[in-house]
Formats: structure tokens, sequence, C-alpha cells
């Protein structure tokens, strides 16, 4: 049977979702769907061309449809969604932030966010910026969240450094969903 470059992604991202980023590789892709390599490099071409075909797979999990008409609200439902997306797969985050993906639900993703900023009248640099600002607090914070399991249970310490001791309890709070919303809603600020 003839596989396609989307049968290579779907099982790319099985892979991902079941071992991680890490056992991702052409070769395990090759073996799951039973062909050769030159197979899969006949779609994906190098490694770095499959992470940014898986790239743009995770970030189609960002519905663009029935989003709200006023520009704010638009803005951080996109927002939303992207995170929802990037946290469907294991290691979503990474996958997406080791790349730069210019295809099409990339891309479509960022016309609907940097629209829903020009809507709100953000001149066109800082509707760029706000996107971008977006799109890596997102990006780092998924990631975060993604790795914490990985990470061991204890707290460093802080040492003699009182800005950092008054404010520990907020800095080591596990709470994604807030701390998401507060970020975003602080780069949203209305003018």
């Amino acid at each position: 049977m003839t596989k396609s470059q989307a049968d290579v992604v779907r099982v790319a991202l099985e892979i991902l979702d079941e071992h991680g980023a890490d056992a991702v590789s052409l070769r395990a892709i090759a073996q799951r769907l039973g062909v050769r390599m030159n197979t899969v490099l006949w779609h994906a071409k190098s490694k770095a061309r499959l992470a940014e075909l898986m790239a743009d797979a995770i970030v189609a999990g960002a519905s663009l449809d029935d989003l709200p008409r006023d520009w704010h609200e638009r803005a951080a439902e996109i927002v939303r969604r992207y995170r929802e997306a990037l946290l469907a797969h294991r290691d979503g985050a990474a996958v997406v932030a080791g790349t730069y993906a210019a295809e099409p639900a990339t891309l479509d993703t960022a016309e609907a966010l940097v629209q829903a900023l020009l809507d709100g009248g953000l001149p066109p640099r800082e509707a760029a910026w706000t996107c971008w600002s977006l799109i890596y607090f997102t990006l780092g914070l998924a990631q975060e969240e993604q790795s914490l399991p990985e990470r061991s249970l204890s707290h460093p310490s802080v040492g003699e450094r009182p800005a950092l001791r008054s404010v520990f309890s907020f800095l080591s709070e596990e709470s994604f969903d807030e701390r998401f919303e507060f970020g975003v809603t602080k780069l949203l600020a209305r003018r």
C-alpha cells in the first residue's frame, strides 16, 4: 500500500504521543509503517522537515471556527485554542517551539490572531509583536506544563534572595490555567 505524507505525519504524532519527542525518528516511522526509510524520506526529506510537518499538524488542532466577533475575545480564544492544541500532544509545545513552520495551519492561526489584533486598532508593528508575544508566552508556559511530570517534586532553595522568597509560593504554583489567563489578559490589555 502506498504511503502518503499524511501517513508519515500521523505515525510521527502517534510515536510522539506514546513515547515523547526523543523517540520520533525517520527510522521509527518507517518501521511502524512497514516501509523503507526512502519512503519516509520521500515525504519528509529530513528530520527538520518532519518536525515542521508535525508542528503544523499540532497547530491544526486549534480550530478557527465559531470565534467571537469582539477582537479582544477573539484573540484570547485563538490563543486558548492554540494552547489546547499544544497540550493535546505529549511534548507538543516542544515540537512546535523547535520549528519555524511556515505551513498552512500555522499561517492560518497567525493570520486569524493578527487580524483580531488589527481589528482592535493595533498598528501593524504592534499587532505583529503582540502576536509573537502571545505565541511565545503560550509556548513557554505549555512547555513548562508538559515537562512538569519529569521534574523533581522538590523545590529549590532560593537562598538569601528576599524578593524571590517573598513571591516563591506564587512562582512555584502549578496553576497553569490561571497563569495562562493572567498572561493573556496582560498581553491583551485594552488601551
